[in-house]
This record gives C-alpha cells, sequence and structure tokens, in this order.
C-alpha cells in the first residue's frame, strides 16, 4: 500500500513539472487590458502542443502562463473559455492566446490578408474590433472595443 501510495504521489506531482521546450524566444511584450498590465522582457518557449510565456520584470520572474488543454498561471489552472471571461473578452475562441503567442491567424484565419512580410486581420463584431498585424519581428493586436492591447517585439537576443 505505501508503494502505491508513493507512486501516486510521484505521477501526481510529475504531472504539474515544468516541460522544458525545444523552441524558446525572448520578447519584448506589452499586455494592456483591464486585468492585465504589462510591459518587460518574456521568453515564449513552445512544442507542437504546449506553449508557456514567462514574464520577467527588472530581472525577476513575474508571472508564467502555460497553454495546452488548460491555461495554467501561478494561481492556478483554469479552462480557456474561463481564462478569455477572467481577463480578455469571454466572446473570444478559446484558441487566442495560444495563437497569439505562436503568432499564428486568429479565428480560424477569418478576413487574413496576406502581406509581403506576414499577415494581416482585421474582425468586427458587436462584441470586439480587433486589429491583428505579424510580421517576423512584431506582433501588434489591438481590440478597440474591449481596450486590449498584447505587442510582442523581438529582443536583439
Amino acid at each position: 500500500m505505501r508503494g502505491f501510495f508513493l507512486s501516486f504521489l510521484l505521477l501526481l506531482f510529475a504531472g504539474c513539472a515544468t516541460k522544458q521546450l525545444p523552441h524558446k524566444e525572448s520578447w519584448v511584450v506589452l499586455i494592456k487590458s483591464p486585468k492585465l498590465r504589462f510591459n518587460d522582457i518574456g521568453y515564449i518557449a513552445h512544442d507542437d502542443e504546449n506553449v508557456q510565456l514567462q514574464l520577467y520584470s527588472a530581472g525577476n520572474a513575474v508571472e508564467s502562463f502555460s497553454i495546452n488543454r488548460f491555461i495554467c498561471t501561478r494561481s492556478g489552472c483554469m479552462r480557456k473559455s474561463s481564462f478569455n471571461e477572467a481577463y480578455l473578452n469571454s466572446a473570444y475562441d478559446d484558441e487566442l492566446l495560444k495563437d497569439l503567442l505562436l503568432r499564428r491567424p486568429i479565428f480560424g484565419g477569418k478576413n487574413l490578408k496576406k502581406r509581403e512580410n506576414g499577415f494581416e486581420q482585421r474582425i468586427t463584431t458587436r462584441k470586439y474590433d480587433i486589429v491583428y498585424r505579424v510580421t517576423p519581428d512584431e506582433l501588434y493586436f489591438k481590440d478597440r472595443k474591449n481596450r486590449i492591447l498584447f505587442k510582442l517585439k523581438k529582443t536583439g537576443q
């Protein structure tokens, strides 16, 4: 019985351990929303299924977001829709944060316009008014209706 309990604890804590992801880049991260404010260095790491955003201010880790089936922060994990409702906008697609961090088209590529060095999307509904642009060195996401701004700019590395 003791061996079973130790095995259970090992599996429990191993499941919560942070994975080392193979692709990691540093960015200047700007986030402005009614519930989130940040402007400093961040590291985005990912593999095929997982994405992590680690935020640093004055060299100290201040927050971390881990995205797979859930979005996990330092305070716990929640469904993607719950995260959007709490921190962004409940009308957003569940994959929005992951798509932003991976610099992919959002909302299934709606209104996607390819540009010479990236792409742009303008999406307007009664719940949001989004301008989204991606180039190799920058990302710009602004929702004017909900006062949300998310920018990434590649660091010199």
